[in-house]
């Protein structure tokens, strides 16, 4: 708090002063010549209204205590927060340093899982495409297999049929030349009224066909 000289106690007869007949308000407004402020330390007549650190007088102890400042906060700086902000800084670093490491470690591990998932894919595709291909072969040659053994079924048994109906056939010609020779034996006889002998109707039956 600084104390500032009013112009009216400036203004006082010197009368006053001599006397010391000064009022209460103008005692305490208007020190003594001489007198030193206990809260600046600075002689009260040295003030004048002017902003103590722009005062010429104090300009030597400001300097020292702004170099006595500087070398403090410099000390400050150098042996503690310098080296607070050194770690700090280092840690992140290191922390930095051990994420990025962690992040391209787990790169690594996922494309070697991505890399060892395609390579066990295509294998199980191979394995599938040969499993298919081997199926679609195995029942190729057994659909053709069936085919020939049906085939070879459909040619014995039509062979079987066609001996049959040679048999049945020739059994039928056979008959019927019986059958030719007993009917034409039967009309001779309800014709002519007589027999006729067997010999006698092969004959006719005979000369029938080759005429036929």
């Amino acid at each position: 708090m600084f104390f500032v000289t009013p112009a009216y106690a400036e203004e006082a007869p010197a009368g006053t002063a001599e006397t010391g007949a000064v009022t209460g308000t103008d005692a305490h407004a208007a020190p003594a010549a001489g007198e030193v402020h206990t809260e600046t330390g600075v002689p009260a007549e040295h003030h004048g209204g002017v902003f103590p650190p722009f005062d010429t007088s104090t300009y030597a102890s400001q300097l020292l205590w702004l170099a006595i400042s500087f070398v403090i906060f410099f000390v400050l700086m150098q042996k503690v927060i310098a080296p607070r902000i050194g770690g700090i800084l280092e840690q992140r670093h290191t922390r930095i340093a051990q994420d990025l490491d962690e992040a391209a470690r787990l790169k690594a591990q996922a494309d070697a899982d991505v890399a060892a998932y395609e390579a066990e894919l295509a294998e199980a595709r191979a394995k599938s495409n040969a499993i298919g291909t081997a199926a679609r072969d195995a029942a190729k040659l057994k659909a053709e297999a069936d085919r020939r053994a049906v085939e070879a079924d459909l040619a014995e048994k039509l062979k079987a049929a066609e001996g049959k109906i040679a048999d049945v056939k020739a059994k039928a010609f056979a008959d019927v030349g019986t059958i030719a020779e007993e009917t034409a034996k039967a009309v001779v006889e309800q014709l002519i009224g007589g027999t006729a002998t067997k010999a006698e109707v092969t004959s006719a039956v005979t000369a029938a066909k080759k005429g036929a």
